[in-house]
């Protein structure tokens, strides 16, 4: 039996049990990466599509995920790679990648403005040695990296990652505990502890989805923009509200209104400088 350590979950596993994540498994006495660098999406993007709009904007970055998530959104947009069965056999059949092998492809793509890579698409927190072992190699190429991540983790997790990142997309889903526990599958406490530590590290920016009748109160938005401020340079942080779309196990509902997207953008910028709207 040993006891996984990197989300508030603490999956106690026994030999060749794998997680709650679907991508961490117990293997030798040890809970080890069973995702290792095993890719299901990889692409050249806009780092403006991460999102991020303050970092190097106007560049692309070499995108890629594999699969696993700690967090179980009912509104998941990638769940076909975070947490269902075919994620788990699709991410193992023929796609798998070495850190030097991701680090060499980063460089290749300079030519068409690539500035480095971006872990994203699924949780790369889940997958932590995989982000650390290319990030460093990436640096070393002299290049940058990106993480888009739920920020559910403990802080050593981040302490690893922190000399090798540059920049993430922490997703701050709501501002209730509730709303985390039973929409997200989530840890409110945990996500803020690592957004504290992380806005020391690297630059930060967040992204709210605002779903209807979960997190769309002026109140909540009023809490989280007033929190954020209150971190260390926090009127500074950018903050991406953005448009929801039925998705997944959230259908039973409408997009959010554009209109009271806009408006909530709005109460956000009485306390932060950098608010941006998207999917509108």
């Amino acid at each position: 039996m040993a006891v996984c350590e990197v989300c508030f979950r603490h999956c106690e596993l026994k030999e060749g049990q794998t997680g709650f994540c679907g991508a961490r498994k117990c293997r030798g006495g040890e809970v080890k990466p069973d995702n290792y660098g095993y890719v299901t999406s990889i692409a050249l993007d806009p780092i403006e599509k991460k999102p991020l709009n303050r970092f190097h904007s106007g560049s692309m970055i070499l995108s890629v995920g594999s699969y696993g998530c700690n967090l179980r959104c009912l509104f998941c947009q990638n769940h076909e790679i975070s947490w269902s069965e075919q994620a788990l056999k699709f991410g193992k059949l023929n796609d798998k990648i070495t850190p030097e092998q991701l680090a060499g492809l980063a460089v290749k793509y300079k030519r068409s403005g690539n500035i480095g890579v971006a872990f994203t698409y699924n949780e790369p927190l889940i997958g932590w040695e995989f982000v650390r072992d290319t990030a460093r190699l990436v640096h070393e190429a002299g290049m940058l990296n990106v993480m888009v991540t739920n920020g559910t983790a403990e802080p050593w997790v981040l302490d690893e990652l922190a000399p090798y990142i540059d920049a993430m997309n922490i997703d701050l889903k709501g501002f209730t505990e509730d709303f985390y526990r039973h929409t997200a599958g989530g840890d409110l406490a945990m996500v803020k502890a690592f957004i504290e530590k992380a806005v020391q590290v690297c630059h930060v920016e967040l992204t709210t989805l605002i779903i209807p009748g979960e997190n769309d109160s002026p109140g909540e938005i009023k809490n989280i923009s007033s929190w954020i401020a209150s971190l260390p340079d926090g009127e500074n942080i950018p903050l991406h509200i953005s448009r929801f779309f039925p998705r997944f196990k959230m259908t039973d509902r409408n997009a959010t209104d554009a209109a009271l997207v806009y408006s909530l953008a709005e109460i956000a910028r009485d306390k932060l400088r950098y608010v941006y709207t998207g999917n509108c």
